[in-house]
């Protein structure tokens, strides 16, 4: 055993010590790999974001009420009378100022982005003051909270990065309103940090939207208090409504938009991985051909077969590894946390979010490196291990 993995060293170390008369082909293959895992681990991280963006702050404790049969807020509609018998149903958390209910009110604006200057859809949401209690995450940065009764609106911090004219104490126009900017807020990354918060009594005279509201947002008294509370409601004869919680419905918002990136992602990296996997066959068959004597000298010296696979396979793998891991440090240092947004396909509206990569990805993506490695250098290793050691002997 110990002669055996000694021949397997020498053969390795001999291998290793002539990557540097091969450059060339070694760098080529390095460049390929990492080429992989950057695009990998880029796409997947915009996934990851997108979730992130939808998900992370959606609670159990948090309940979302739509009408019955609606999918989502922007086909949905309620009464006041409907989110008024809501806020009173058992389950519902009470603070000083009564039932932590917000009955809200959802519309789609335009607004420049500030790359392009083109329109993109940039949700205006109506909420109630018991919004800022159901969504305990939300923390002021800049200026201040909206006043009731008045045309001014709260940007998430998102928005007011991605989209132009939302800075603090800026005039806009929507609807039949000229709206002020009076603050800037944070959500802990989630999805309310894509949105513009106004009062919904100003709002819905704004866009000739009646006494109707789209959605209720309700805190519960406790995760476990979600079935008394939906029982009520569906139950209710005066009521026509689906009850959800807040991390179910993020969720299913998130699961149609993640999984086209996460397909269109294992596509171009399948592709993209089998380019690489040639170029990492082409370095290694080099490698064993530049080598044909000194391997044949080996072998016959006494050198078995298994040695000689081994020396290949290693040398293989680590460029995989060195290229995973640069791919890797690119991505991270390139991707993390980079500011964009797209279309939120069940409001029509945009998301902003930032690309997430997280460890679990880049770990995926050295995984996938080292796939490529052992693929790249499985035949050639079986080519220098099946040569004739005399036929070998006279080739140059």
């Amino acid at each position: 055993m110990l002669n055996w993995l000694s021949q397997v060293a020498a053969v390795t170390w001999v291998n290793l010590r002539t990557i540097v008369e091969r450059r060339g082909a070694s760098l080529a293959t390095v460049v390929g790999v990492a080429g992989v895992v950057i695009v990998f681990v880029a796409v997947f991280s915009i996934a990851e974001g997108v979730r992130h963006a939808l998900t992370s702050n959606a609670t159990s404790d948090t309940a979302v009420v739509l009408r019955s049969g609606s999918d989502s807020e922007m086909m949905s509609g309620l009464g006041r009378d409907d989110t008024r018998i809501i806020a009173e149903a058992p389950g519902v958390r009470r603070s000083p100022a009564g039932p932590m209910a917000s009955a809200e009110l959802y519309v789609i604006v335009d607004v420049p982005k500030r790359s392009t200057g083109t329109d993109a859809n940039v949700p205006l949401r109506g909420v109630q003051p018991a919004a800022f209690e159901v969504r305990d995450e939300i923390q002021i940065l800049e200026g201040r909270r909206f006043e009731p009764g008045r045309n001014e609106v709260l940007v998430g911090r998102a928005a007011a990065s991605q989209f132009a004219g939302l800075d603090l104490g800026n005039r806009l126009r929507w609807g039949q309103n000229e709206w002020t900017v009076v603050g800037i807020f944070s959500a802990g990354g989630g999805l309310a940090e894509s949105e513009i918060w106004c009062d919904a009594g100003v709002l819905q005279p704004a866009y000739r939207r009646g006494d109707s509201f789209q959605s209720v947002y309700a805190k519960l008294e406790s995760p476990d208090a979600f079935q008394k509370f939906k029982d009520a409601l569906t139950a209710d004869p005066r009521l026509d409504v689906k009850v959800i919680q807040e991390s179910e419905y993020y969720a299913s918002q998130s699961e149609g938009l993640t999984t086209l990136i996460r397909a269109l992602g294992i596509v171009i990296t399948f592709l993209m991985g089998m380019g690489a996997i040639f170029g990492a066959l082409n370095t290694m068959y080099a490698a064993v051909a530049t080598r044909t004597r000194e391997i044949a000298t080996l072998r016959a010296l006494g050198f078995r077969a298994g040695p000689v696979v081994l020396s290949v396979m290693t040398e293989s793998l680590l460029l995989a590894l060195l290229g995973g891991g640069v791919g890797a440090a690119i991505a991270y240092l390139g991707f993390n946390g980079f500011q964009t947004s797209t279309l939120n396909w069940a409001t029509f509206s945009q998301l902003s979010f930032s690309f997430t990569v997280t460890p679990v990805l880049m770990g995926v993506g050295l995984a996938c490196a080292v796939l490529m490695g052992l693929i790249g250098g499985l035949f050639p290793a079986i080519r220098a291990a099946r040569l004739p050691v005399a036929t070998a002997l006279r080739e140059l």
